[in-house]
């Protein structure tokens, strides 16, 4: 029986689009090409597409969440070593780990991008050999990166950091030099198992290595009484436990006997065209990222520098976390459109795009109305200080309004990468963040009585001229074009076509 006349009862029926939920993505893409869509198709439409998002969401977000916790928990415990403990962890936390975590987020979306594609496309030798010439060239950062770590006392008093913020700055940095070899190998490693859908596994894991993280941290930091460089360790530790779990997990699981087929040099050939992409994807991310931790590091030129930093860092670690709920988000729709634009379904595509974007400003709003009416809560989680609460809850409006700007501006990233779309992306990040909000943001900080909340409001500024930019761009985004794009794309990147020809033995 053919496609058409299986779901023929669909299209002519009065009643038939209850059937819509158990449809394929082949079959809603020919619905969507074949008729207009009436008004009473949007609910089961958006059912359908809701389930698949979620499907993958929920636990990318979980992930995502506990992943970023782990730092998250360690800034905790090291905020209550005391006020210029927590000030030295957060501004190595941003201004070197952060660099570092632009890097590799940055460059990992390029597996998004070509594994999700090839996915898709049912091309599934190429995941495997994707996933390892990413590991072999985010090692090849990392390696660069450890000096970095390293001179991280220097660079941060250069920077224009206090001596005695950047000497323990300096500290934890070096504790998390582990880390950054653990992060070269995670990121493509999740983004490998992304692309196939398989996320609810990396969720068990990371749930489990966030509770082992917390129990170390503990005693490590209060009862072993190892202070900053302690905790530096016991993160760096459960990445790599991280790392561990990941690998053991894509070898033996038959879910993945497709699409890993063993180690092969064929990762050190076609190098050059996928790290062309990879360097777009790494631009792209860490302009996004540097700009937050930027206006960190700037925040700690200003006068009573440790409270300004305490206070500033505690708002950016709740931004932080609802951005790696949105990040989770962004993922799946990463995943959701890459799949769909490498199986030749357009429409659905772009349906997917809409769906998505409704569903986090709806969560967006909820989050901004808990940071406004818990302000004083959330900083009592970090510190005991009277002048650094006072200080968080006079930014909390602020946060509020950036709260609700990532409930766009991630989704739309997720789906620029999962179009491959990181170049374009990049330029714009460039202008709106670099060119027009740091300035802006600078001008308050520095030369009017706002202070912190004037470099804020340059980010919000920023923020806002960027995802209004993206807003356009997906608005004029020619679907079809994007499909013959990806086709391509995968053909460059993933040496698609020769990979065939060997698994079909010829």
């Amino acid at each position: 029986m053919g496609l058409s006349e299986q779901y023929q009862p669909l299209l002519l029926g009065p009643d038939s689009y209850s059937r819509i939920p158990d449809l394929s993505p082949a079959a809603i893409e020919e619905f969507l090409e074949r008729r207009p869509i009436a008004l009473r198709w949007w609910p089961r439409l958006v059912v359908w597409e809701s389930r698949l998002l979620w499907i993958l969401s929920g636990s990318s977000i979980v992930v995502s969440l506990f992943n970023y916790m782990l730092s998250f928990v360690t800034l905790m415990f090291c905020g209550h070593l005391g006020a210029l403990e927590l000030a030295g962890a957060s501004i190595a936390s941003v201004g070197i780990q952060g660099l570092a975590y632009g890097i590799m987020l940055g460059m990992a979306s390029a597996v998004q991008t070509v594994c999700g594609q090839a996915y898709g496309a049912k091309h599934y030798g190429a995941l495997g050999i994707i996933c390892q010439r990413a590991i072999v060239l985010h090692l090849g950062a990392a390696i660069l990166l450890t000096f970095l770590y390293w001179w991280s006392g220097p660079i941060l008093v250069a920077m224009g950091q206090s001596e005695s913020i950047a000497e323990q700055g300096q500290i934890f940095a070096r504790g998390l030099i582990p880390q950054l070899y653990a992060f070269a190998i995670n990121c493509p490693q999740q983004r490998f198992l992304q692309a196939q859908n398989i996320v609810n596994p990396l969720a068990y894991m990371s749930i489990g290595v966030f509770l082992l993280h917390t129990t170390l941290t503990w005693l490590v930091v209060y009862v072993v009484d190892y202070g900053l460089i302690g905790a530096a360790l016991t993160l760096s530790f459960s990445w790599f436990l991280l790392v561990i779990t990941y690998g053991i997990y894509i070898l033996v699981s038959p879910n993945c006997k497709e699409t890993w087929t063993g180690f092969s040099w064929k990762a050190f050939s076609g190098l050059w065209p996928y790290f062309k992409l990879t360097l777009a994807s790494a631009i792209m991310l860490c302009l996004e990222i540097w700009y937050n931790q930027g206006l960190v590091l700037i925040s700690g030129l200003l006068a009573n520098p440790t409270i300004s930093l305490d206070s500033i860092s505690i708002c950016m670690n709740y931004l932080n976390w609802d951005m790696q709920f949105m990040l989770g988000l962004a993922a799946a729709a990463s995943v959701r459109v890459s799949n769909e634009l490498g199986a030749g379904h357009p429409k659905v595509a772009k349906f997917s795009v809409f769906v998505v974007n409704g569903t986090s400003i709806l969560i967006s709003i909820v989050f901004s109305a808990i940071v406004l009416i818990f302000k004083v809560g959330l900083s009592k989680l970090f510190t005991s200080d009277a002048d650094v609460i006072e200080a968080v809850s006079e930014l909390t409006p602020l946060l509020a309004i950036s709260v609700f700007l990532n409930g766009i501006q991630p989704i739309l990233s997720g789906v620029a990468i999962g179009s491959g779309w990181q170049a374009v992306v990049a330029y714009v990040n460039l202008t709106c963040y670099y060119i027009i909000g740091l300035p802006i943001g600078c001008v308050l900080g520095f030369k009017t009585s706002m202070g912190v909340a004037g470099i804020w409001w340059g980010m919000i500024i920023g923020v806002s001229l960027q995802t209004a930019t993206l807003i356009v761009l997906t608005a004029r985004t020619n679907w079809d074009a994007e499909v013959v794009n990806a086709a391509e794309r995968l053909k460059r990147s993933a040496s698609v076509e020769q990979l065939l020809l060997e698994e079909n033995g010829v």
